[in-house]
């Protein structure tokens, strides 16, 4: 029973591994991993057969052009940075603040920080915000969107019929795909992209809340611009001169 889960985690780790270090031989990921190079091999194969990574001679590359992961894979993948993401989020809230969080992993990892804060009102996408903040009767939720993505497990759509039309939102979180100076946060889901951007819009602090793997990569497409966000919170793992990029821009980075 043990063994297939193994492999998935050690293959959700080599997409990892690859995202981090953008090419990796065959050796390297063997000694990595503890396995033989014909166990890698055979993961690399299947990965790739998937779409999820790039074979090279000798081994194989991460791939700008990611399929979306399920939510239950995205929400494995560098979780301790994400855990202390958001955590630090939560540092940002007050009582009686209207917020937004997305539906991305790393911003749903502020929902546990929450149960202190009286009379907030979270508007979120997200399905899974929305049923674990169930817990706390004190916080208001209200969802927009009309349609569901079983991908991201979140509600799309338009916002401007919506009962968040005309609520005025003090602070929101986004995590994202990529990020870049130029392209700012992107994500790959065009459906989710345009309720961010909706959200965004209708913020007046945004904060993206991404982990160190997504500096440098650029999505589908944007949804904030960087001129359009206030901070972002990242680990420490981040590149140094990248957020010394962003800073100059006048983009407050947190390293966590």
């Amino acid at each position: 029973m043990g063994k297939p889960h193994r492999l998935t985690e050690r293959r959700q780790a080599i997409i990892a591994a690859l995202e981090e270090a953008g090419q990796l031989s065959v050796a390297e990921l063997s000694q990595r991993f503890g396995v033989t190079e014909v166990t890698i091999r055979a993961d690399l194969q299947a990965l790739s057969e998937q779409g999820l990574v790039q074979r090279v001679r000798g081994g194989a590359m991460a791939t700008t052009a990611l399929p979306e992961l399920s939510y239950d894979v995205r929400k494995q993948l560098h979780a301790a940075q994400k855990t202390r993401i958001g955590k630090m989020a939560a540092t940002l809230i007050r009582n009686g603040d209207t917020i937004a969080i997305d539906a991305s992993t790393t911003a749903q990892a502020i929902t546990p920080h929450l149960q202190h804060l009286a009379e907030l009102t979270v508007i979120t996408n997200s399905l899974k915000v929305a049923m674990a903040l169930l817990a706390y009767p004190q916080i208001h939720v209200l969802m927009p969107g009309v349609s569901l993505r079983r991908e991201s497990i979140s509600l799309v759509g338009p916002i401007e019929n919506s009962a968040i039309a005309d609520i005025h939102i003090r602070i929101g979180f986004f995590g994202a795909r990529g990020f870049t100076l130029q392209e700012g946060l992107t994500d790959v889901n065009l459906d989710e992209v345009r309720t961010k951007r909706e959200l965004v819009a209708r913020c007046r602090h945004v904060i993206g809340v991404i982990d160190a793997h997504k500096w440098g990569q650029v999505a589908t497409a944007t949804f904030a611009s960087l001129d359009q966000i206030d901070t972002i919170i990242t680990d420490s793992d981040a590149p140094e001169h990248m957020v010394e990029d962003v800073r100059t821009r006048g983009v407050r980075v947190i390293l966590v």
